[in-house]
């Protein structure tokens, strides 16, 4: 079998990357490989923020947040600091099992052929998949696991945050907002509540991972489940004990650097290594690079020239989110501190543009201004106790 686009991963990354190629050149033989059926649940905060409604809306599938109600009141808060505000766009909280579903179904509406198959290894030369497959660029979008990542790039050390997620009852306090409340753990560790506006809640609570997660050598061990559990419960009382399906993620955190290797594989969302590290949020990394990684892998496809498309996608990828991503893991760095944290707090309930440059900062491609300083540097020299 010869495909012309080979997506490993029907996630988001890979389902938009089918899509970005078929808006490309809708001639393209497209074929999506996951391990799952869909519908299929997935451990995630469920946001959808609105540059990725945006980023669909290229491709024609900004339609996939129909029927779920729009959301705009933001609450962040660590121990008595607190700051609730309107946020400039609306975004959605949609269960995975819906989105990814919905997502799919656009793809292959749109000429992708889906098949159900379990990748564990990638044949480069010549390029195929498991000796049946061969495809004149494959994309990766593979997750946080990623097969394709680990056989191109090696199996490398990189920051990780571990969340668990669950569904409760919707209660006053969350109803019509998302609530974020920072804990007291290796930051960035915080409890969410979102509002899906059908009478359930997204809720959960991750952090960052130590280093060594063996735990040997005196090194911490990774946070146990119910750990995770009774952190939430004790930032958001009632989450936990009343919450269900519980599912757990790691989250491969995006660094200061990142990188994609030259030639006709290209990597994309999670697999790309690209999870905001001062949220966890990567629907909209996953979703902006998947439609770059197909319509890069669309073009290559037609110029017959598919070992260019690793130094295009890399280029493109870079210049969409480089910036962005060095101002995100400056912010994460600087979150490290409960000071900074609160400063962050206190400032933006104290200046909106404060507020409006986190938000974008945290769920989208915004980047460190001259607002979001002055407020952080006049919170810390006012910040109570400081002599």
């Amino acid at each position: 079998m010869k495909a012309d686009v080979l997506v490993i991963g029907a996630g988001p990354a890979g389902s938009a990357a089918a899509l970005g190629a078929l808006t490309e050149d809708p001639s393209l033989r497209v074929v999506l490989l996951d391990r799952s059926d869909f519908p299929r649940d997935k451990s995630c905060g469920d946001g959808i923020a609105p540059h990725v409604v945006t980023a669909l809306g290229e491709v024609g599938a900004a339609d996939v947040v129909d029927g779920w109600a729009p959301l705009r009141r933001l609450e962040l808060s660590h121990g008595g600091v607190r700051v609730e505000g309107e946020m400039d766009r609306e975004v959605h909280v949609i269960p995975r099992k819906v989105l990814d579903a919905r997502l799919v179904g656009r793809a292959v509406a749109a000429g992708a052929e889906l098949r159900r198959e379990r990748v564990s290894a990638i044949s480069l030369t010549p390029l195929g998949l498991a000796g049946d497959i061969g495809a004149g660029v494959v994309v990766g979008a593979d997750g946080a696991h990623s097969v394709v990542r680990a056989q191109l790039l090696g199996r490398r050390r990189e920051p990780r945050a571990l969340a668990l997620r669950g569904y409760a009852p919707v209660t006053d306090r969350w109803r019509g907002r998302q609530v974020i409340r920072y804990g007291d753990r290796r930051q960035p560790s915080y409890a969410w509540a979102f509002d899906r506006g059908d009478g359930l809640v997204n809720v959960g609570y991750g952090e960052l991972l130590p280093g060594d997660r063996s735990g040997r050598g005196g090194a911490p061990a990774a946070p146990s489940r119910q750990l995770l559990l009774d952190q939430l419960e004790a930032l958001l009382p009632g989450a936990a004990a009343t919450g269900t399906g519980w599912l757990g993620h790691h989250l491969p955190l995006s660094t200061w650097h990142w990188d994609q290797p030259d030639g006709p594989v290209l990597l994309a969302g999670d697999a790309a290594g690209l999870v905001n590290p001062m949220t966890g949020e990567g629907i909209y990394y996953a979703v902006a690079t998947g439609i770059a990684a197909g319509r890069t892998a669309a073009r290559a496809v037609r110029l017959g020239r598919p070992a260019d498309a690793g130094a295009v996608h890399r280029r493109e990828v870079r210049r969409l989110l480089r910036t962005h991503l060095r101002h995100t893991w400056v912010s994460s760095r600087l979150a490290r501190s409960p000071a900074v944290v609160d400063a962050g707090i206190r400032a933006a309930g104290r200046d909106r543009r404060v507020f409006d440059t986190l938000v974008e900062i945290g769920l989208g491609d915004g980047l460190i201004d001259r607002h979001l300083v002055g407020g952080l540097l006049g919170a810390l020299a006012l910040r109570p106790g400081r002599p």
